[in-house]
This record gives structure tokens, C-alpha cells and sequence, in this order.
């Protein structure tokens, strides 16, 4: 992962909604419908939060209807996964 890909990722994590919205795509795919009923956030606001979680790569969408359906990429998240994982065993090298 590049350090640009990474500081996207760390941006969209960083925001409370957007770490709810995660917490209700792990169940898998939902329509913006769904997401604006359990997040109690407007129209607009939720567009803000996806794009940027789409810039970074972690969820991915596709119109359906009037709605756009959400699901995370599994593939972005196992990469930025493994990009913490080299981190925490780096430091564990380095307290050895």
C-alpha cells in the first residue's frame, strides 16, 4: 500500500459516522435507504460519508433503482490489514 492509499483509509476511519457505517456494512451489502434509517442522518450527509469511504477504497457501491447499494471491499480491507500487521510485527522485531 502507498502511503497516499494508507493517509485516505486513515482519513475515512477517523470520522464516528463513517466507523458506524462499517459497523453495518460487516453484515453485508445495504441500500442507502437502510443506512440513512439506522444512522438517523440526512440525505446529504451520507453521501459525504460514503464518498469518502469510497475515495479510500474501502467500500464499494452500485446504483440499484433510485438507491445505491454499499458493501466493504474485502480486498482494500485485507491489504490495509496487512499494512498494520507490518507495523505491529516491525515493532515487536525491534523490542526482540
Amino acid at each position: 500500500m502507498d502511503p497516499t492509499q494508507i493517509s485516505l483509509i486513515v482519513k475515512a476511519l477517523s470520522d464516528p459516522n463513517r466507523l458506524r457505517i462499517i459497523q453495518l456494512l460487516i453484515y453485508g451489502e445495504q441500500c442507502g435507504c437502510e443506512l440513512l434509517e439506522q444512522m438517523q442522518i440526512t440525505q446529504s450527509t451520507l453521501s459525504h460519508h460514503m464518498k469518502t469511504l469510497e475515495d479510500s477504497g474501502l467500500v464499494s457501491s452500485f446504483r440499484k433503482g433510485k438507491w445505491s447499494h454499499y458493501s466493504l471491499n474485502v480486498d482494500q480491507w485485507s491489504a490495509f490489514r496487512d499494512y498494520i500487521e507490518s507495523i505491529r510485527v516491525a515493532s515487536k522485531d525491534e523490542d526482540g
